[in-house]
Formats: C-alpha cells, structure tokens, sequence
C-alpha cells in the first residue's frame, strides 16, 4: 500500500535568481549537480524525460515561472507511486537568494526504509545544488557515475581515505589529494561527510561517493572538461576492485 511522503529542504544561496533557474529547470544544468541525464520542456504541462542506468523516467512540468518557481511530477506507476519535486526561489536583499526544495509523492510497501534513503539521498543532493550554485554557477559538467561491489563499507571508506589524503577521522573542511592511478592528482576540499556519504570538491569538480546496500557508488561532475570519462570511470573501476 503507498504511503505519502514529504520533504523539504532550505537554503541561502549566493547565485542570483536567473543561475538557480538555470540550475532547476534545464537539462543541462540539472545534469551538472544531479545524476543520471534529464530534459524537460520549457512550458507548464510539459514533458520531461530523466535517464540512468538505461532506464528512462516520464514527469509532466507542474510549474514554470521563470526565476521564480519550478516543478515537475513523474508518471504515476502502476502501484500509485510517483515522485513530485518543486523549487522555490526568492531574492533577498544584497544578492543573496533563498532556495526552497519540496519533495513529495507516495513510497511503496518498504515505506520506512524508502523513506530513510530518500531523505539522505535528497540532503545530500539539495547540498550538491548548493554547491554548484556557490562554486560553479552557470557551467557545464560532463558527469560520471560508477559502481563496484566492495567487501565491506570500512574497507571502502578505508580505501577513499587513503587515495583522497585524507586522515581516519575525516571532517569538512579538510585539504584532500586525490591520486588514483591513470589519472593526474588533484587538490580539493572535503565539503560533504555523513556515515555513508563522503564529498570532495576541486576547482574543476565535484566528487559524491556513497555506500548503498551491496554497493559503492561514486559521482564525478567536470567542469573543466579535461578528462575524459571513459578514462575517469575505467581508472576509479579499476583502482576500487583493485582494493
């Protein structure tokens, strides 16, 4: 039986209203901070399209008010289960700008561990929006997105601290010096850690690794467009197997 579901996230953002747009409301934006690869028409009643993994997902834009307010809600599944997501934008005095993300719609019979993962996965994400919208506003990234099958979430952990530089007790902030082989070394900063969950940001990108069940997922957005992704994925593959 699905069950409802809500959750809203909020944020002050130093991008201005058009940049947020930019970010929420077109594919190529919404590919530079989110997974997979999304398109969506630019009209209220709109379709909108979201790929990964091979497997395509329809929505329907809800809202479209330039610089304002934007919304989508994917096709209703065969069990009732849909996904709802709506942006809010407001100007403040001095630049600054108010984001405000509601995610709604109906889990299914599983509703308490869905809903856990939901609500790590959407703080996780709305924190990778602000991020670009702080670090890397109106740019394009390619993006990657890779799995292994670690033996077990300490050895993985144990595996990213020892190829990020980074000490055993990780914590935002911290100066990292990522160096996986086949690929050049690079400086950055830890600016996301939760129990599952680590991000580093470079000047020319963003890494997201998380642990999911059986699996360690990583996420890589260029936005330099010096590698390439066939090389990025291929050389973490294989040092993550490897270890």
């Amino acid at each position: 039986m699905p069950r409802e579901f809500e959750l809203t996230f909020e944020a002050p953002v130093d991008a201005t209203p058009d940049e947020i747009w930019q970010a929420i409301s077109t594919g190529p934006g919404t590919d530079s901070w989110f997974m997979g690869r999304s398109e969506f028409e630019a009209r209220e009643g709109g379709r909108g399209t979201f790929q990964m993994g091979g497997h395509t997902e329809g929505s329907t834009v809800t809202a479209y008010e330039p610089g304002r307010r934007f919304g989508y809600r994917s096709d209703t599944g065969d069990d009732g289960r849909f996904m709802a997501f709506e942006f809010l934008i407001e100007g403040r005095d001095q630049g600054s700008t108010t984001l405000r993300l509601v995610h709604s719609g109906f889990l299914g019979d599983d509703w308490e561990n869905e809903y856990e993962a939901m609500a790590q996965g959407d703080a996780m994400y709305f924190h990778k929006l602000v991020t670009y919208l702080t670090h890397f506003p109106g740019r394009i990234s390619t993006y990657n997105m890779f799995l292994v099958q670690p033996a077990g979430l300490d050895q993985a952990w144990a595996a990213l601290r020892r190829v990020a530089g980074l000490g055993e007790h990780v914590a935002e902030g911290d100066k990292a010096l990522v160096q996986v082989p086949g690929l050049p070394p690079v400086t950055g900063v830890v600016d996301y850690v939760r129990p599952e969950m680590l991000g580093i940001r470079t000047d020319a990108g963003m890494y997201r690794f998380l642990h999911s069940r059986d699996f360690l997922v990583a996420e890589y957005h260029d936005f330099a467009g010096e590698l390439d992704g066939e090389t990025v994925e291929r050389s973490w593959k294989e040092w993550l197997a490897a270890v």
